[in-house]
């Protein structure tokens, strides 16, 4: 397979952006926060506009050989000076302002291509251009809350792996801590810009361990939101009615939760949003950090009562170190509170991934196309079918897989009629009062597991992402945070996820930091300019 370049790149758009900006070498962006941006900008170090540019600058530097990027932000420049003029004017911003962050590719961005990773529709590999009229709601918040979006950021197709982005139209994305390691998918790109400092923060979306799982495998902080607390209209759907959900990747907890911020509540542009009214923390979610907040919370550990999976030798004893530093903490911890309930049986019998609940996503796919616009090249499934070689929802499509699932089968028939979901509803209703039995039982504040069973699999590899909470926290629709704890012998690193029930991010952001400030274990990368040697699988 002949990989492209990103966009970007190939055709020297950031050298075009970049020219006849003075660049300064007093700003280094590596590893900076959002409390040190603002302090900047409050100080006089730095404009919005040094420091999108030296965010481009870096970006040029590195990204020809780690892949990040799909598309650039033409405008990032202009719209960093606009945020300085309005400082210098006196004018109120957003939270937000000036701060380089970046966007997932299946989210709409206004006037960039939406690819969904799949050659078919990326005119850059023979495709059609798909180009939305409307910025999806997360990106609008973004930029309402003043924050420069640099561009959009790499997945593979569909956003249907959960370890690489190798299917992607633009190739495959490198971790920024190995680049022999997997970097975890589908928002594979957005956590290689966050890791690898081309951004402050960015946006991640998950279906089954797509926030989760490329922010661990990266050691980045994240927030897996519960489901209907971020709207996700505007961003391909994998499951769009059920289990998709949109979240923060950060290289420290506090950034995430002011990320979170912005992007949480009700918006008319996505009705599931109404759940999420009465659950937002008052004073945010920054509220609840506190380097004491882990004093007296009761810990629930991984065991077999949740999932039959057990830990790799290496896995559990950074998993021991951890729960020690927990114990340290003053947490309580009680060992396997899973054990002897029925919540591991209601997991998929023959094991692997469960995509239940993805049964919505012809319909889904066919609201996601309706709300593109009129000048959008395709407004409903039928029309994409019509414009396109192939069927991504047919079995040899890169969606092929949730065919033996009767109901998506169906959904594909008419994609315009809403599918029978009273299955899948039964089963998130039982996940729940399974999980909330337990937590009530055993007078539990958190669960807090290893977010990896074992050490990650290699880029070019076929074994998928050891995670131990997809998909029993995307069926339920929980909230989980991760957080970095270590590292592997083999480079690759080790993680946690913090799990609570429904609503509860601003006590588990709060826990997480509690441990982050106890144990600082984040990986800071450091990049190489030198091309990955990509295996000829010809030969082999």
């Amino acid at each position: 397979m002949q990989y492209t370049r990103p966009t970007a790149i190939a055709s020297g758009l950031l050298t075009l952006m970049l020219a006849g900006t003075a660049l300064s070498d007093e700003v280094d962006v590596r590893e900076l926060t959002i409390g040190d941006i603002q302090e900047g900008f409050d100080d006089g170090r730095w404009s919005a506009e040094e420091l999108t540019a030296a965010s481009l600058a870096r970006i040029e530097q590195y990204e020809p050989y780690y892949n990040s990027f799909t598309f650039m932000n033409p405008d990032a420049l202009e719209q960093a000076r606009a945020i300085d003029e309005r400082r210098a004017a006196g004018e109120e911003l957003g939270p937000l302002a000036g701060v380089p962050v970046v966007v997932k590719e299946a989210m709409d961005f206004a006037g960039l291509p939406s690819t969904a990773g799949w050659s078919e529709l990326s005119s850059a590999t023979g495709g059609v251009d798909l180009i939305p009229e409307h910025h999806a709601p997360v990106v609008a918040r973004l930029i309402d809350a003043g924050a420069i979006v640099l561009g959009k950021t790499n997945i593979p197709a569909f956003s249907s792996d959960g370890t690489r982005a190798n299917s992607s139209w633009d190739g495959p994305t490198y971790n920024a801590v190995d680049r022999d390691i997997a970097p975890g998918a589908s928002s594979s790109g957005t956590a290689t810009a966050v890791a690898a400092s081309f951004a402050v923060a960015g946006l991640a979306e998950e279906t089954g361990g797509s926030i989760q799982n490329p922010a661990s495998a990266q050691s980045l902080v994240s927030v897996k939101p519960t489901f209907g607390l971020v709207p996700n209209a505007g961003v391909t759907p994998l499951a769009g009615s059920t289990r998709d959900v949109v979240g923060p990747h950060a290289r420290n907890v506090t950034d995430a939760a002011l990320l979170l911020d912005v992007l949480a509540g009700y918006t008319s542009e996505d009705p599931k949003t109404v759940a999420a009214i009465g659950h937002l923390p008052a004073g945010g979610y920054t509220s609840m950090l506190d380097d004491g907040a882990l004093e007296g919370a009761r810990v629930g550990l991984y065991g077999p009562g949740w999932r039959d999976e057990p830990l790799s030798e290496e896995a559990t004893e950074l998993y021991a170190n951890a729960v020690e530093e927990l114990e340290s903490l003053n947490a309580t911890v009680i060992e396997d509170p899973f054990a002897g309930s029925d919540f591991a049986a209601l997991a998929k019998a023959e094991g692997g991934y469960d995509g239940r609940g993805t049964e919505s996503m012809p319909y889904d796919l066919e609201l996601y196309l309706q709300r593109m616009g009129d000048s959008a090249a395709a407004n409903s499934v039928a029309e994409l079918l019509e414009l396109v070689d192939s069927d991504p929802l047919a079995e040899d499509g890169p969606l092929g897989d949730y065919n033996s699932m009767p109901v998506f089968a169906a959904a594909r028939q008419d994609p315009t009629v809403a599918p029978d979901l009273s299955e899948f509803a039964q089963l998130r209703a039982d996940y729940l009062l399974a999980f909330n039995s337990v937590m009530q039982d055993n007078e539990l504040d958190l669960l807090v597991f290893p977010q990896m069973s074992q050490a990650l699999p290699e880029v070019y590899g076929e074994d998928a992402y050891p995670a131990t909470t997809v998909s029993e926290i995307n069926i339920s629709g929980l909230p989980g945070v991760t957080v970095p704890a270590g590292q592997f012998s083999s480079g690759s690193p080790f993680g946690l996820i913090f799990v609570g029930p429904m609503w509860s991010e601003a006590e588990l952001l709060g826990y997480a930091y509690a441990f982050e400030q106890a144990t600082h274990q984040r990986i800071v990368p450091e990049l190489v300019e030198e091309e990955y040697p990509i295996p000829d699988t010809n030969s082999q």
